[in-house]
């Protein structure tokens, strides 16, 4: 049996707690990269294959790369907006890693983040980082899958051209078939709508302004956050009434759509897909937001503000706004009246092809052409029952008050033992910098000492000087004043 190693944050079939989700941070700070690693997952588990979970982090060291060649036959890692700066040191640790092993290496779905213009002049100083990891790739691999146009030109352009578009696998989830989203009818103030924002979507749109009106024209709305953080603050809480701190964008448990207990953090795919069936319409800027929804068969509008969106909602012909062109009174009926889904669903069969043929050109079976479609995965998936999405705590004890108590004395703890180890470290090197002032003011006193018997040398030099300047006076005086008077006229 073939054993494929795929990098995410964990097995789709594990049932994690929402402590433990967020303890371990196992969606990598984004409840979106387990949408595509579970539809990664779901595809290539055949009769013939186990796929292993490898978690987020990745561990290059030497020990880990022996392990790896000893147990696997192959490393998978879906990614997704890899090539960006942020994401420099990650790429590094990801290319030592691979630059360690013997297996194949297959790269799933990466693309270069920059923004919507497509100015790539931004990745400049990380093109040695993107160059170490393709060519770490394609030593391993027949291929390497990309998001889009605009990563294959970006990659094209550092010299690989091996180099295949195949998107974001989380829309083949469902393998040749799409769902065709469900007709919402009106979209009125009763609708359901679910909307997503980003917070490095602020400085294009006026998102906050699209929150508050979404808040304030359907009371059925549901805010998907998606991030770390956002799952943090519905678990723990924050004091931000009591400092009175507000934020237009929902950062806080001041901001309305906290007070209303509008908020929702997504963690498997699967209870997320089944909220979202729920919901008449959705639209915002997060690009897996909005494809969870129409994976779900709900309509779904993007509102594109950077390359990662706008590359992918091109690349599948996804429904989408640009960001700057939505004022925040835009009414969520306009956007789903001008949405066209005939692209969308006309070309997933070629596309999915495609990605298939990506596939197969890298030696891994698929489901659908080498299994039974997915059906063991989704019976076994159906069996495992999955937390649902993060809500806020409300102060009552919903099971997790030991697991916080327990971590607020860890977290203790670690800061005691920190500012222990800071404390110890500022005295080592209040020691050291001691000894060298003592140092300097010893050799500032033997300085000193040097100094005064050098003056001392030079009085000294000097008047000798003036010794033997006045004994040649004395000497030459009067021959020079005769030489002086016979010079003289008349004389």
């Amino acid at each position: 049996m073939k054993r494929i190693l795929i990098r995410s944050g964990k097995s789709p079939f594990h049932a994690a707690t929402h402590a433990e989700f967020l303890h371990q941070d196992l969606f990598g700070t984004n409840s979106g990269n387990l949408l595509f690693s579970d539809a990664v997952h779901r595809m290539l588990l055949t009769p013939d294959t186990e796929v292993v979970s490898n978690g987020i982090r990745t561990d290059a060291s030497e020990q880990r790369a022996a392990r790896i060649n000893d147990e696997y036959d192959v490393f998978v890692v879906p990614l997704a907006n890899a090539f960006r700066p942020s994401f420099r040191a990650s790429l590094d640790r990801l290319s030592a890693l691979i630059e360690q092993l013997t297996i194949p290496v297959v790269v799933v779905g990466v693309g270069a983040q920059v923004g919507a213009d497509y100015d790539l002049g931004t990745l400049g100083p990380m093109e040695e980082s993107v160059r170490r990891f393709v060519r770490a790739v394609l030593d391993r691999s027949a291929s390497i899958g990309v998001r889009g146009e605009l990563t294959a030109s970006y990659l094209r352009g550092l010299g690989f051209d091996q180099v295949d578009i195949i998107g974001c696998p989380s829309m083949f989830l469902h393998g040749d078939v799409f769902p065709v989203p469900s007709d919402p009818g009106t979209i009125g103030p009763d609708a359901r709508i679910a909307i997503n924002l980003s917070p490095d979507a602020i400085p294009v749109g006026d998102i906050g302004g699209l929150a508050r009106y979404a808040f304030e024209r359907f009371p059925a709305l549901t805010y998907y956050a998606q991030n770390l953080v956002d799952a943090e603050l519905l678990f723990w809480g924050d004091t931000s009434a009591e400092a009175g701190r507000h934020d237009a964008f929902p950062l806080q448990l001041t901001h309305e759509l906290f007070r209303a207990d509008k908020v929702r953090v997504p963690l498997d795919p699967r209870t997320w897909l089944d909220e979202l069936a729920g919901h008449d319409f959705a639209y915002g800027t997060r690009i897996h937001g909005n494809i969870a929804a129409l994976l779900a068969g709900t309509p779904a509008v993007v509102l594109t503000h950077d390359s990662r969106t706008l590359e992918l909602c091109r690349y599948f012909d996804l429904p989408h706004r640009m960001l700057t062109d939505v004022p925040a009174d835009t009414d969520p009926a306009e956007l789903y009246e001008q949405a066209d889904f005939s692209g969308l669903l006309n070309g997933h069969k070629e596309r999915f092809t495609r990605y298939t043929d990506f596939l197969d050109r890298n030696d891994l079976a698929n489901t659908y052409s080498h299994g039974d479609a997915g059906a063991a995965f989704d019976a076994r998936l159906a069996g495992t029952e999955l937390p649902p999405s993060v809500s806020l705590w409300d102060g009552a004890d919903d099971g997790a008050l030991r697991y916080r108590f327990a971590r607020l004395r860890e977290q203790i703890a670690t800061d005691r033992a920190s500012a222990e180890r800071r404390a110890n470290d500022l005295a080592r090197k209040n020691r050291e910098l001691q000894k060298r002032v003592a140092a300097a003011e010893k050799r500032h006193v033997t300085a000193e000492k040097e100094a005064a018997a050098l003056r001392k040398r030079v009085a000294a030099v000097e008047k000798r000087i003036n010794g033997i300047e006045r004994r040649a006076l004395v000497r030459i005086g009067p021959a020079l004043r005769r030489r002086v008077a016979k010079q003289k006229p008349g004389g």
